[in-house]
């Protein structure tokens, strides 16, 4: 795809309400590019378009709720898309034992069906256009597991599966495919998550009891948890990054602990890699 000047590129992003994708968005809009953010609930959208921004209602668990968000953004943006950033995305912390065949489906619906089916309905148009970007914001817990996230991991794994699949499906289209990988960024994440277990995890009786004291306690924390944390600011770099090189990185691993461990997964053995990531959880605490 040729580089096109901020003011005539066309930009949607999703899970705008906070974090990532409110920095992303508002950043990118000063620029001078053409910003439509997208929130799942109608307060937030409401409030960040007093707040400047070109903001649509878009529920990622919701099939009719996708299809008339992209409908809406279409018109907005005269029926282009050049860069859809897959931003939206929760997590629903809890052993795997004790995930519920409904907690696994309402994790999946947002982060990964809704997703690939926003995704799937773009891809036509950006292909009809003559090319475009699409960036996937994984995780760190897209690659290396760690304990006590089990649906969160699963889902980001299963993004990267579709991210690198369509990326050589559509290669012959001039669309390319890039993956973010943050490790600790400050958002809103914990608190959201938070929520998420109280809904779905039944504490009494669970055999992780007492490791769930530990990881309530992290979730309940205000500021950064984990070292080597840093603000929004740093995935939204890389996404200048996709939107400013004609040939950007198939994947931006961001934060410390996501390039450690991208090295480490390749030179340890799995038993070995195990115990560093047994640590790097903390039993939840991290």
């Amino acid at each position: 795809m040729t580089t096109h000047s901020p003011s005539s590129t066309k930009i949607l992003i999703t899970g705008c309400s906070t974090g990532m994708g409110y920095h992303c968005a508002k950043r990118l809009h000063s620029m001078g590019y053409q910003v439509i953010a997208t929130c799942r609930k109608e307060e937030d959208v409401k409030r960040l378009n007093e707040d400047g921004l070109t903001c649509l209602q878009l529920d990622l668990a919701d099939s009719q709720s996708i299809h008339s968000g992209l409908h809406q953004a279409l018109l907005i943006s005269q029926g282009k898309i050049d860069l859809l950033f897959n931003n939206g995305a929760f997590g629903l912390p809890g052993a795997v034992e004790d995930l519920s065949r409904e907690a696994m489906e309402y994790q999946f619906q947002t982060n990964v069906f809704g997703t690939q089916e926003l995704t799937n309905l773009v891809v036509p148009i950006m292909r009809k256009q003559g090319g475009g970007k699409i960036i996937y914001n994984s995780s760190i817990l897209g690659f290396a597991a760690m304990q006590y996230r089990g649906a969160y991991n699963a889902s980001k794994f299963a993004i990267e599966g579709f991210a690198d699949t369509l990326r050589l499906e559509v290669k012959k289209d001039n669309i390319q495919v890039s993956l973010i990988e943050p490790g600790p960024i400050i958002s809103d994440f914990r608190k959201n998550a938070f929520e998420q277990f109280k809904r779905w995890i039944p504490q009494q009786g669970s055999a992780h009891q007492a490791s769930y004291i530990a990881m309530l306690a992290r979730l309940e924390t205000v500021g950064p948890s984990a070292p080597f944390t840093l603000g929004p600011e740093a995935v939204t770099k890389c996404v200048l990054h996709v939107l400013q090189k004609q040939k950007p990185k198939i994947r931006y691993r961001v934060t410390v602990p996501t390039i450690a461990f991208a090295i480490l997964k390749r030179l340890l053995p799995n038993r070995v890699l195990d115990l560093l990531l047994i640590k790097a959880g903390g039993d939840g605490k991290r």
